[in-house]
C-alpha cells in the first residue's frame, strides 16, 4: 500500500529565544526538522509534506530538496495544519497510509514508523496512535483503551485521548500517554478533517479529535506502544535541545561501537548521522565528526579533533586537528594542532604537523609539512620536505596564485615562496630564502641578504 508522511513544522518556538526558527536549530549538524524527514525516508516513505507558516521561508528552503511544503496560513492547531497538508496537490487525492510526525521531535526512528504503518495496514485500522509510558504522566494526554480500567493487559482499541485538564482522577492515573504521532487511512483522515471543529477554549482545531470521530462511526483505532519513550521527546527550549542531543549522541555512538569502533570515553565523542566509520577505528576524547565524514579502518582520531565533510583513509592518525572538506589518504597524519581547510589533500603517508595550515593544496605521497607552516594553492610532489616556518605566499591582494614543488625537493626553514612560482624536482632551497623566480630541477636556490659584521657595535649600542 502507498504511504505518505506529514511533518508539522509551523510552530513559533518562542521558548527557544531565537531569531532562527525552532526547527532549524541543529542536533549533531542536522536541523531538527530534517530528523523526522530522514526517519520517514529511511522507513521507505518518499512522499513527504512539511507544513510551515506563511513567512517560514527559511524552513521551506531547508526542506525543499527532500519534501513538499504546505502553508498553514493561520496557526489554528494541529488539525488545521494537517488539513493544509492534505489539501496540497501531493495529498489531495492520495489513497493509503499517512504518517503524522513533528518537526521538533528528532528522536523518532524509522523502525517505529514502519511498525506504525504495518500495524494499521495489517489490522485494517482507521488510525494507529503511537503511545509511551512514563511514571509521572502529568501534562500528557492519556490513552484510554477498551480494557484500561478492567484489569486487562491494556491491549484493546483506543476509546479516547483525554487531556490533562479534562481527566478525572481515574483517567489521570493512567500512565500510557499520547505521543502525537499517528498513522491514518488517508480517506478517513480527510473525512475527519472536514468534521473537526474549534469549539474549545483555545479556538483551535485538534487532530486528537479525529480519534473520537472515528470511534463514533465505528472505525478501528489502535494504539502502538513505543519500545523507548525517548522517541516521543519534543524540543521546545535550549535545555531540551541539549537533552535531545545527548540522547541522539548515545544512540549513534552505541551503533558505531557495536559495529567495531572503539571509544574510550563515548560521552566525549559527537558523531553526525551521515558519518561512516569502518571497524577498528579508535576515537579518543573530544572528537566531533560531522557532515559526510568517513573514517577508514585502523585510524586513530583525536583527542580534540573536529572533522566536517572530511574523508580519512585507512591507518591515519589525526590528532588535535580541525578539518573541513579535506582528504587524507592511507597512512597520512595530521596534527597536533593542524588546520586542514577545503581542498586540502594529504596523499598516502603525507604529514601535516604541528601548527600547520593547508588550504586547496595537494601534499604528495610521503611528503612532510612538519611544523609552523602555511600551504595554500600548492601542488607538492612526492617525498618533499617543507622546513619549519615556510609559507606559500599565494595572495597578492586581489588574486590567488599557485605554487608547484617537484618530487624529492627540500625546502629549508623560514622560506617564503612568492606565487606564482615553480620549484623543480630534487631541488634544494636554502633556509630563510624568499623565492620569487622559478627554480630548475636539482638546483640550489638561496635568496637572502648577505650577512654583515660590525665589530664592537653591541657595547657602543648598549651605552
Amino acid at each position: 500500500m502507498e504511504c505518505a508522511g506529514i511533518v508539522l513544522a509551523a510552530g513559533a518556538g518562542t521558548r527557544m529565544k531565537s531569531k532562527k526558527p525552532k526547527v532549524l536549530h541543529e542536533i549533531l549538524g542536522r536541523p531538527l526538522v530534517m530528523w523526522p524527514v530522514a526517519a520517514l525516508e529511511e522507513a521507505g516513505i518518499d512522499d513527504i509534506t512539511v507544513v510551515v507558516g506563511p513567512e517560514d521561508t527559511q524552513v521551506s528552503n531547508a526542506v525543499s530538496e527532500v519534501a513538499n511544503t504546505a502553508i498553514q496560513q493561520e496557526k489554528l492547531g494541529t488539525g488545521d495544519a494537517v488539513k493544509a497538508a492534505m489539501a496540497t496537490d501531493a495529498l489531495a487525492s492520495f489513497q493509503g497510509s499517512v504518517v503524522l510526525a513533528y518537526g521538533d521531535c528528532p528522536l523518532l526512528t524509522s523502525d517505529t514508523i514502519r511498525r506504525l504503518v504495518d500495524t494499521r495496514e495489517s489490522e485494517g485500522a482507521a488510525c494507529v496512535v503511537l503511545t509511551f509510558r512514563v511514571e509521572d504522566p502529568f501534562g500528557y494526554g492519556r490513552i484510554i483503551r477498551e480494557d484500561t480500567f478492567d484489569g486487562g493487559a491494556c491491549e484493546g482499541q483506543v476509546v479516547a485521548i483525554v487531556e490533562q485538564k479534562d481527566a478525572n482522577d481515574e483517567e489521570a492515573s493512567v500512565t500510557e500517554c499520547n505521543s502525537g504521532f499517528y498513522c491514518f487511512d488517508a480517506e478517513l483522515l480527510r473525512e475527519c478533517l472536514a468534521k473537526i471543529t474549534n469549539d474549545n477554549a483555545q479556538g483551535e482545531y485538534y487532530i486528537t479529535d479525529a480519534v473520537a470521530l472515528l470511534r463514533q462511526v465505528g472505525k478501528k483505532v489502535m494504539a502502538l506502544e513505543t519500545d523507548d519513550a525517548v522517541e516521543c521527546f519534543g524540543v521546545n527550549s535550549r535545555v531540551q535541545l541539549a537533552e535531545a542531543t545527548r540522547a541522539m549522541q548515545s544512540r549513534i555512538n552505541r551503533k558505531h561501537m557495536e559495529a567495531g569502533v572503539t571509544m574510550l570515553a563515548p560521552e566525549l565523542v559527537w558523531i553526525g548521522p551521515d558519518v561512516s566509520i569502518e571497524r577498528d577505528v579508535t576515537l579518543l576524547q573530544n572528537v566531533t565528526l560531522l557532515g559526510n565524514t568517513s573514517i577508514g579502518e585502523d585510524s586513530v582520531i583525536g583527542p580534540d579533533t573536529r572533522l566536517t565533510d572530511t574523508q580519512v583513509g585507512r591507518g591515519c592518525t589525526v590528532d588535535e586537528t580541525v578539518a573541513f572538506e579535506a582528504v587524507l589518504d592511507e597512512g597520512a597524519t595530521a596534527g597536533p594542532r593542524a588546520y586542514l581547510r577545503p581542498g586540502a589533500h594529504l596523499c598516502a603517508g603525507a604529514k601535516a604537523g604541528t601548527h600547520v595550515e593547508i588550504k586547496k593544496s595537494t601534499v604528495g605521497a610521503g611528503s612532510k609539512v612538519p611544523h609552523l607552516s602555511y600551504i595554500g594553492d600548492a601542488q607538492i610532489g612526492e617525498g618533499v620536505n617543507i622546513g619549519a616556518g615556510s609559507i606559500t605566499c599565494n595572495y597578492d591582494g586581489k588574486n590567488k596564485h599557485a605554487t608547484t614543488i617537484g618530487d624529492g625537493t627540500f625546502i629549508g626553514s623560514d622560506t617564503m615562496m612568492v606565487a606564482p612560482v615553480s620549484i623543480g624536482r630534487d631541488a634544494v632551497v636554502g633556509a630563510g630564502s624568499v623565492i620569487t623566480k622559478d627554480v630548475p630541477d636539482e638546483a640550489l636556490a638561496v635568496a637572502r641578504a648577505r650577512e654583515r659584521m660590525i665589530d664592537g657595535w653591541a657595547p657602543r649600542h648598549r651605552k
